[in-house]
């Protein structure tokens, strides 16, 4: 079987369609693992462009057959061979015989993945291809430090003359290598001697310390009787050596404190020296700015709980605040190093004063000092907020230096502590390594110490995983120790052929409370052309890594926990001259670098790190340096094979994913400048968390009923991207709910374009959701995880996460989100629900980490101004520049590019009556703006729009909340065309879907009809382009102040113009210069509409366009200050 070239391994759904649609021929196959059942395979069978797949399932005497509906006799297999070779037979039950094998693709042949893996890219695999080893073997034999000449000769023999009869018999169908079996137990002969002699000395020294004798294992028994010593018996004895060194210091150290405890040998007791206590944060000042030109100074009193004004000049402050006084803290987008501090100064009258610090460096460490101090003096039993520290560094196989001080307190290159702040010792810690030579236990001990005498904090040891010279360690304060649980770890080896661990990744996973957190150390493989490898590197790691709880293991591991963090030498490397890359860094000119930076280009891709977030870089490539220091780089690298290039790159890097409306901010990232014993630097990042704790309810069980929240569905939409008609299902997990649930089949379905599969549910087929406790404040942190399962194969093909936060009220909320499987983004989904709260179980209260705020300065205030009464105007919160994204949006052009344009266009309110209906409008639940269907707005809407029905209630104002819910709006879809965009479009919702229609049929144009027909082809799109119907009752199409450049209800272009070609479509957004390529690209070129850009959108007339996402080769970005 491991011969067949139509058996490809553990390739995923979506890479086995896409070879299937490459082969393009009715009755191609392959066959690969199945994803839901362990052991058993699924065959992925192309019939009229569309894939079925089937299950292939072993019963208990290991038979194989093909999964069949009741009551229909399976037929038996011995091997998978035999089975597929039966079915390619006509009248099996399948929808066609199985005609044309799909070979797996030949890979190149690199140091990393080995020429083991290499194939025929047609029919079986030739000997030519086993050639090269019979050279590159001896070579890299002669490397080991072993003299075993003797071995060398046995493995020579083997590849020369018992190779060929291995492959012939793989070929076959036996895969036991019996040649090799042979040549390795005669190879190894000698060794069953030397661990029999060690064997014995290690049993005599145990039964030493544990009378009585232990009995001798079966192995040493065997090895004593048996004169033919094989493989196994071998594993066995190293088994039993293992064993022996591991639990023999545990027998030791028992019978020695028996024997002092029998004898009374214990020494007088000593009083205990207490740990020394951790040291009290020193007053801090900071000189600030107050209005125009008055200078001050700003003193923080962590211990005693309060911040001093003093004014410049004065020996006395003029002012010192209670921390419990202080309302809120306004960080300014626009004005970095400028914040706004909001406190109460008299009863029901509160006051708010703006400071300008010399650098946002110093802003951030008083933030951070008020942060500090609004923690410790807190009446909370668990903490709503930690700090992370987060550290990689590769240390090139050499012992580290005396001190770590400077990396593990984020000091040196980039955006670093401020040195108020260095010292402030972080809750965890999570220091990963590769190329680390010190032993296990050593490099641990060495860590603690540093905190320790940096910190003086004795930190516990959560975790600790290594594979070989890769290892992340995870360190705690005593005081969290009993907050961590269910601790998980785990490694993947991607080296040679992916068996060897020089290369690979280690993790670790635990619950902090209720909040889980996941963390992976990597090192993939090396060399600027290895890019490829790199990003199969990360996807081997992102399915084999088994972190996290068993329940979700289905899910893609993204998606697992509320915050992952990601970090190693990525090794991705910069695509560009050495001399010119030597040049920006002299002159810091960073950015230009960024630009040519693989893993940056492959993130743009959507190949590696979907949704991941990596902070703003500020500091120079981290590899290669001279050892011993960091004036130059050494990117000269000598080898027998000749010299190599290793440009200055990026290689090592930190990144992170978490759940949506979750509170993540990283105040650090940058690397060390004092550390040279390596060829690299120390990279860090530190984070601020929020976390959630063991929730307890208020409200103590009455003897009546409990009253339920509830979670309901209107509706829910979801394309996926496949080639199969499969009948699905959605699977809801969540911490949450007491188990898993499953909604029934979907009950409309679409398959218009090749490639992508349309599915709906409507509410009587979703499940009503009850949550295990109804308390607002709990539903507030939760989330729910979703899985699009085929009802045949019972495989995902997508997974998401959705915040429950924002689905709070008795209104509907729309929701909308990318689906992920394996590392790849496989569709989309979005629909309508709303979680409903018992009225008793609505009350909630403010996080530590909501206090803080980012907002852009729109107007400047006056110094001193009082502001309203009490409460303080809760005001407006956006995500700071280093946390990600929302994934509210849709980027594959199959996905809605241009639905949302809404059927009526009505001019904007002006800025202070869309602020009024906003504040209205939170009272009653916000409802939020849906691209699937135009929702009629109540009476109640109309009237506060002057009559005028509207589709989207109220342009949504800048930034969304980090928390509570109700504030702010999310981020419309970066591709979606708002109402205020567009008034010259009309009513006309162009999607996709809907113009791939036309433009897969350029695709199936054959090579020799390209050209003049294709062209021909592209304007006969008039039906495709056709504006889908929306399910929502008669709107009037136009109002008789819109401003539309044509008729009412038309595009600019008339509907002659529109169906005599795409191009006058594209003219009016400004894309004349793309007709051409999708002329001559077709759906290929259907990625230039991703990120259309403000200024082509406003050529077409919009008013504000929108703008974000990944970079475009040839587009501008987005200009600083523009909406998102």
């Amino acid at each position: 079987m491991a011969a067949a070239s139509w058996y490809h391994r553990d390739i995923s759904r979506v890479v086995a369609e896409e070879l299937l649609a490459k082969a393009g021929r009715d009755g191609c196959f392959l066959v690969r693992d199945s994803e839901s059942v362990s052991g058993a395979y699924a065959l992925c069978l192309l019939f009229q462009r569309h894939v079925h797949t089937y299950r292939i399932l072993p019963d208990d005497e290991g038979l194989l057959s093909v999964q069949t509906i009741q009551g229909i006799q399976a037929k038996c297999f011995r091997t998978l061979p035999d089975l597929i070779g039966a079915y390619q037979q006509p009248n099996n039950g399948l929808v066609t015989p199985l005609l044309y094998p799909v070979h797996r693709a030949r890979q190149a042949a690199d140091e990393d993945s080995g020429c083991w893996r290499r194939r025929g890219g047609h029919g079986h695999p030739s000997l030519a291809t086993l050639a090269p080893w019979r050279e590159i073997f001896p070579k890299m034999l002669t490397r080991l430090c072993s003299p075993a000449s003797d071995f060398m000769g046995f493995m020579a023999e083997y590849l020369n003359h018992h190779l060929q009869l291995d492959l012939e018999a793989l070929r076959h169908g036996h895969p036991q290598l019996r040649h090799l079996s042979t040549a390795l137990v005669t190879a190894c002969r000698a060794l069953h001697s030397e661990i029999d002699f060690t064997l014995a000395g290690l049993e005599t020294l145990a039964r030493v310390f544990d009378p009585p004798a232990s009995p001798r294992s079966p192995a040493r028994e065997q090895g004593l009787l048996t004169s033919d010593p094989d493989l196994e018996l071998l594993l066995n004895k190293i088994s039993t050596v293992n064993h022996l060194l591991s639990s023999l210091e545990k027998k030791v150290l028992k019978s020695l404190q028996e024997t002092v405890s029998r004898h009374n040998l214990a020494l007088p007791s000593v009083v205990a020296v207490p740990p020394p206590a951790a040291k009290p944060l020193a007053v801090q000042s900071f000189e600030v700015k107050v209005g125009k030109s008055q200078r001050a100074a700003l003193t923080v009193d962590v211990e005693s709980g309060t911040v001093a004004i003093t004014k410049a000049g004065s020996g006395s402050p003029e002012e010192t605040i209670p921390q419990d006084k202080i309302l809120q803290l306004i960080k300014y987008q626009s004005v970095q190093s400028k914040v706004r501090l909001v406190y109460d100064r008299e009863p029901q009258r509160s006051l708010s004063r703006d400071f300008v610090f010399p650098s946002a460096r110093k802003r951030e460490a008083f933030c951070q000092l008020l942060q500090l101090m609004k923690i410790q003096h807190s009446n909370l039993d668990e903490p709503d907020l930690i700090s992370v520290y987060v550290g990689t560094w590769n240390m090139g196989s050499t012992p580290p230096p005396r001190s770590l001080a400077s990396w593990l307190t984020s000091r040196g290159l980039g955006r670093t502590q401020d040195e108020t702040t260095a010292c402030i010792p972080h809750d965890i810690y999570v220091i990963g390594t590769q190329e680390n030579s010190l032993g296990d236990r050593e490099w641990v001990e060495f860590l603690r110490a540093s905190l320790k005498t940096l910190m003086t904090i004795d930190y516990r040891v959560v975790a600790l995983q290594c594979l070989w010279s890769i290892k992340i360690v995870v360190l705690v304060k005593p005081e969290h120790e009993r907050r961590i649980s269910h601790v998980h770890t785990s490694s993947v080896k991607t080296g040679i052929a992916n068996t060897l661990g020089n290369k690979g990744a280690v993790g670790v996973s635990f619950l902090f409370n209720g909040t889980s957190f996941g963390f992976v150390n990597c090192h993939l493989a090396s060399g600027s052309e290895k890019t490829h490898r790199r990003n199969q590197n990360y996807s081997d790691i992102l399915r084999s890594l088994v972190l996290g709880d068993k329940r979700l293991s289905a899910f893609d591991l993204t998606l697992r926990f509320t915050h992952l963090f990601w970090f190693g030498d990525l090794n991705y490397r910069l695509d560009m001259d050495v001399q010119d890359i030597l040049a920006h860094i002299t002159k810091k000119e960073f950015e230009a670098l960024l630009a040519v930076d693989q893993l940056n280009l492959e993130r743009e891709k959507n190949k590696v790190f979907l949704r991941f977030s990596e902070g703003d870089i500020s500091f120079p490539p981290t590899y290669r340096y001279e050892r011993g220091s960091r004036d130059s780089y050494m990117w000269q690298k000598f080898k027998p094979t000749g010299m190599r290039i290793n440009v200055p790159s990026w290689c090592d890097r930190i990144l992170w994913k978490s759940h949506p409306e979750t509170h993540v901010v990283c105040n650090s990232y940058g690397c060390t400048d004092d550390i040279v014993t390596s060829d690299h630097s120390p990279v860090f990042a530190t984070f601020e968390v929020g976390v959630t704790s063991q929730f307890v309810p208020k409200k103590a069980p009455g003897s009546g009923p409990e009253p339920l929240a509830c979670i309901e569905w209107e509706s829910i939409e979801v394309i996926v991207k496949t080639a199969s008609r499969s009948k699905c299902y959605i699977e809801f997990h969540s911490y949450c709910l007491e188990e898993a649930q499953r909604s029934g089949e979907n009950t409309s379905q679409s398959c218009d374009i090749p490639g992508f599969l349309k599915l709906g549910w409507s509410a009587k087929h979703l499940p009503v959701l009850n949550p295990i406790l109804p308390d607002l404040e709990y539903l507030g942190d939760q989330h729910l995880l979703l899985s699009i399962k085929g009802v045949e194969s019972c495989e995902s093909y997508g997974e998401c996460c959705i915040a429950m936060r924002s689905m709070i009220g008795s209104m509907a909320q729309q929701f909308e989100t990318f689906l992920f499987h394996r590392g790849e983004e496989t569709g989309s989904m979005r629909g309508w629900m709303k979680v409903r709260v018992p009225k008793d179980r609505r009350s909630t209260r403010e996080r530590l980490y909501e206090w803080i705020s980012f907002e852009e300065e729109d107007a400047e205030p006056a110094a001193d101004a009082p502001t309203c009464p009490k409460p303080p105007l809760q005001r407006l919160r956006s995500r700071p520049r280093s946390l990600p994204e929302s994934a509210a949006g849709y980027t594959n052009p199959a996905y809605f590019i241009f639905e949302g344009v809404p059927n009526a266009w009505a001019p904007a309110p002006s800025a202070g009556k869309a602020h009024k209906q906003q504040a209205e409008s939170l009272g009653e639940g916000q409802r939020r703006r849906s691209p699937l269907r135009a929702r009629v707005p109540s009476p109640s809407e109309e009237e506060r729009w002057g009559g005028r029905p509207r589709c989207v209630p109220g342009a949504p104002s800048r930034g969304h909340p980090l928390s509570p819910p109700g504030v702010g709006q999310q981020k419309r879809p970066k591709s979606a065309v708002l109402v205020r965009d567009a008034p010259g479009l009309g009513d006309c919702s162009l999607t996709a879907l809907h113009m791939a229609t036309c433009l897969s049929q350029l695709d199936r144009a054959s090579p020799e009809r390209r050209g003049d027909s294709q062209k021909t082809l592209l304007h006969q799109t008039h039906s495709a382009l056709e504006p889908p119907p929306r399910p929502c009752r008669e709107v009037p199409r136009c109002m008789p102040d819109a401003r539309q450049h044509g008729r009412p209800g038309e595009w600019p272009c008339d509907r002659g113009e529109r169906s005599r070609s795409v191009g006058g479509c594209l003219g009016h957004l400004g894309l004349q210069q793309d007709v051409e390529g999708l002329q001559e690209r077709g759906w290929n070129h259907l990625e230039i509409f991703r990120y259309p850009q403000a200024l082509e959108l406003r050529k077409g007339g919009t008013v504000r366009a929108s703008s974000s996402g990944p970079g475009i080769p040839g587009r501008a970005p987005c200009p600083e200050g523009e909406e998102r």
